[in-house]
């Protein structure tokens, strides 16, 4: 009973401790980077064509400097802030997708119109490299 109770409260310590020990390994990192913003979908669309352009050409070298692996980790920031952007506005366009589709099983006319010019210039973005 002892050996468990001692278990527990050693647990219990390294529970506690971690978050200090979590911020000192956070206050040891390389720094953190202020990223492009991606405030909306096609800005994020942009980003994300412009900056893996400079992530491709910078891993066709056949060694990568530290000047250069520095880019690479300045470049991810604006990478996945735009990535952030389009998940949460394509999880947006899907809800509203299903309203159109939702509308179509009803055969509600304006529902389906509504949402559907909604969906459609939403998603204009995604679609207008492929025009």
């Amino acid at each position: 009973m002892k050996k468990n109770l001692v278990v527990v409260l050693f647990a219990g310590v390294v529970a506690l401790c971690m978050p200090a020990a979590y911020a000192s390994e956070e206050k040891a990192r390389v720094d953190h980077f202020q990223a492009v913003e991606s405030e909306t979908l096609a800005q994020a669309v942009e980003n994300l064509s412009t900056y893996n352009q400079k992530l491709a050409t910078l891993l066709q070298k056949d060694e990568i400097t530290p000047q250069e692996m520095h880019s690479i980790h300045k470049l991810t920031y604006t990478l996945e802030e735009a990535l952030q952007k389009m998940q949460t506005e394509i999880a947006s366009l899907a809800v509203t997708l299903e309203e159109v589709h939702l509308g179509s099983e009803r055969v509600d006319v304006v529902r389906v119109k509504d949402n559907g010019k909604q969906y459609l210039e939403g998603s204009q973005p995604l679609t207008k490299a492929a025009d």
